[in-house]
């Protein structure tokens, strides 16, 4: 495992739903290719406040690089509720992007 993905693990022993932290990781595991632990994290994040508005995007995009294309626009579509909902119209702007640009496909 990479330094890095150490690094936030070690760091989030201390804080194990620090929403940051556990995307950061999320993301890390992406870049070492284990995309089933970047979900877990990804969901973790929605499980612990599902505000967080940028995992929408992040766990669409996982799904839909995975074969999973109906949950991938179900994850933009609920992210676009959520974004709207917080008055976030640059989120909602880009999952809508997402969300057309898969649709469309």
């Amino acid at each position: 495992m990479s330094e890095r993905i150490e690094k936030i693990k070690a760091m989030l022993q201390n804080q194990p739903d620090d929403l940051f932290l556990n995307h950061a990781l999320a993301l890390e595991y992406i870049k070492a290719g284990d995309e089933p632990a970047a979900r877990m994290r990804f969901e973790h994040n929605l499980a612990t406040d599902k505000n967080y508005v940028g995992t929408y995007y992040h766990l669409g995009k996982l799904l839909e690089r995975t074969g999973h294309p109906d949950e991938a626009l179900q994850m933009y579509q609920q992210g676009m509720d959520i974004a709207r909902a917080l008055g976030d119209n640059h989120a909602r702007s880009e999952l809508q992007g997402a969300y057309e640009e898969l649709a469309d496909w």
